[in-house]
């Protein structure tokens, strides 16, 4: 499962790692992103077959849907069945996209209650979620673009946290992905792998980052009054060494 996530960066930046072209969207950073709200989301233009970063909602709404009110339940696709289940299977053929997110965060139950946890890059590079989009014409004409984050099974670190993760796409597939290259269904579905563990980094946060309301850089800090077990409990990769 992926219900929230992180992203500090700016676009111009962003723009530069993930090498898009095109205007640059004005959208700030969030510590926060929920489901129903925007984030930045890297797609292949058909038009010109280059790579631009643009502002879309989070939570899929399908071009057959008669409204957007079950668009927060379609914030993740499961790996398993997407090319098959109606509500994504058209744009696993044909919407593909990468989520640039600096990290996602998780609850372990822990005892009574449960702790949240920052998962990111090790390296403390971005991290390229699987993705796909969709636009859905509303009732004024206009278009609503949306996107949902695909999940999979958990690899071993982050299983001890929550069984399901986010994909994360290393840049060696993104062309295949985006569909700037050619590739089969089978192989696309392939994609869909948990990432090894030992390239995250995972380690307590604030228990208020559970609040839609709560965003600053304080949610991504260490939480002083967590225990987590030594598996859990790796150096930040956005905290001074």
């Amino acid at each position: 499962m992926c219900g929230r996530f992180f992203l500090q960066r700016d676009p111009a930046g962003l723009a530069t790692y993930f090498e898009t072209q095109g205007a640059l969207p004005n959208h700030p950073a969030s510590y926060n992103v929920a489901p129903t709200q925007d984030s930045l989301v890297v797609r292949r233009n058909p038009l010109d077959g280059a790579r631009h970063l643009g502002v879309l909602r989070w939570g899929l709404v399908p071009r057959w849907a008669k409204d957007t009110s079950g668009a927060a339940k379609l914030m993740n696709a499961r790996a398993e069945g997407i090319a098959e289940k109606p509500s994504f299977r058209d744009a696993f053929a044909k919407r593909r996209c990468l989520v640039p997110a600096d990290g996602f965060y998780e609850w372990r139950q822990e005892g009574a209650r449960k702790q949240p946890y920052a998962v990111a890059l090790a390296s403390g590079e971005p991290m390229a979620l699987a993705g796909i989009w969709e636009g859905w014409q509303q009732p004024d004409g206009q278009w609503l673009r949306t996107f949902s984050i695909i999940t999979t099974e958990a690899n071993a670190k982050q299983a001890l946290v929550h069984h399901r993760m986010p994909v994360i796409l290393p840049p060696e597939l993104w062309p295949a992905w985006l569909g700037e290259e050619e590739a089969s269904p089978e192989e696309l579905q392939d994609f869909l792998q948990p990432s090894p563990p030992e390239e995250l980094a995972c380690w307590p946060v604030p228990a208020r980052v559970g609040k839609f309301s709560e965003n600053d850089a304080g949610l991504i800090a260490r939480d002083p009054t967590a225990d987590p077990p030594p598996e859990l409990n790796d150096p930040s990769p956005y905290e001074p060494r």
